[in-house]
């Protein structure tokens, strides 16, 4: 038997994971990546349920729990940086229980490359231009004017999918904007006033800022704010953006915006693609450029791993029949995006209240987060969100 081979579109998680498990599968991977170099940085997650189980077997469990966060504080600020209060970290790792880790996204890409990189071609700088297909191959056009073909095309390449245009249609179909806007960024050093071992946060009506501390001396900027018109947002720049949208003197935001490499801050919309079918074909999507249940879901970086894992267990079982296993892919993982998108939906008073009801209602369980049975409850109710 001839070995399969795929075209894989994107070089962060959902791609990086998809050409390791193929790999493992026995396929030969072809990674293609728009950007000329690999990027770092990206917000802080909590990686568990799916993808936790699946980076187990995936075999890169111990990499990624060499770059967590084993202990920290949520520390909240009011605007001056004066604290309110403090959930410190042995409450903190009792919620999260033992399934689950606080990683930058940038760390979960570092282990997925080191993993795969001498298993897998990755070319960067390399875009597509036009995808076709047949019963037995798929074709992808390269902006160089070369031609590459496989057995199937994962598309991974993100929100703003070049694989979801070529083959499904413009994203303007498919993406629903949740009204809000995210900047994030990895900092030289933690600000003024900043705890360590501490993700410190301040928050106000429409918006949240966050200075993460991630040890070994890595710490990230995040901010989140409502936004009436999100491409508006964008088009000004996350400099101009973050200033207009957080005016005045405020603990440590005013420095941190102007100190900022605008080329290095991931600056989107809050938004997910939501699709009736993620596959035609031998084409499929995954991750973000498939679903993007948002990180008010907080669970997308998950997903990704979790995804391409099953993905890579659908094709071996359908070893003859790629298509088929695509769609038994996809009917067994909908459900959990599905899911997931709705919480997304739901959560946007968690990270930008909308008012100050929902600033106190957000804030009601994280005061009373010591209190036993109040940590058992919010133990529960994470993991039974990170449950498959």
């Amino acid at each position: 038997m001839t070995t399969k081979r795929a075209i894989i579109v994107g070089a962060g998680i959902a791609g990086l994971a998809a050409a390791l498990r193929l790999s493992q599968i026995g396929w030969e991977p072809l990674v293609l990546e728009r950007s000329p170099a690999r990027r770092g940085g990206g917000y802080a997650v909590i990686f568990s349920g799916i993808g936790y189980e699946a980076a187990d077997r995936m075999g890169v469990l111990p990499a990624l729990r060499a770059h967590q966060v084993v202990a920290f504080d949520l520390a909240y600020l009011r605007a001056d940086g004066r604290p309110r209060f403090t959930v410190p970290h042995s409450t903190v790792r009792k919620v999260l229980g033992d399934g689950g880790m606080a990683l930058l996204r940038g760390a979960i890409e570092d282990v997925l490359y080191e993993a795969v990189a001498d298993q897998a071609e990755i070319r960067f700088g390399t875009t597509i231009t036009a995808v076709s297909q047949d019963a037995d191959m798929v074709e992808v056009a390269l902006a160089d004017g070369s031609v590459e073909r496989a057995d199937l095309l994962v598309g991974a390449d993100g929100l703003h999918s070049s694989v979801r245009t070529l083959v499904f249609g413009p994203e303007e179909r498919f993406r629903r904007d949740l009204g809000h806007v995210v900047a994030a960024f990895t900092l030289d050093e933690l600000p003024g006033g900043a705890p360590e071992r501490a993700f410190t946060t301040v928050s106000g009506v429409g918006r949240t800022f966050t200075v993460a501390d991630l040890g070994g001396g890595r710490s990230a900027a995040f901010f989140t704010y409502s936004a009436a018109d999100p491409d508006a947002e964008l088009a000004k720049g996350p400099r101009r953006a973050l200033q207009q949208e957080y005016p005045g003197p405020r603990w440590a935001v005013p420095e941190l915006i102007a100190d900022l490499d605008e080329e290095a801050v991931y600056f989107d919309s809050v938004s997910q693609i939501v699709m009736d079918r993620w596959s035609e074909g031998r084409v499929v999507l995954l991750g973000d450029a498939a679903w993007c249940v948002t990180l008010f879901a907080g669970y997308g970086s998950s997903l990704a791993v979790g995804g391409a894992d099953l993905l890579g267990a659908e094709l071996e079982r359908h070893s003859g029949d790629i298509p088929a296993a695509l769609r038994a892919w996809e009917a067994g993982l909908r459900p959990e995006v599905v899911e997931r998108q709705r919480k997304g939906r739901a959560n946007t008073g968690v990270h930008a209240p909308r008012n100050r009801f929902e600033l106190a209602l957000r804030d009601l369980p994280l005061r009373l987060a010591t209190v036993p049975p109040v940590t058992h409850l919010l133990s529960r109710h994470l993991r039974f969100h990170n449950e498959p």
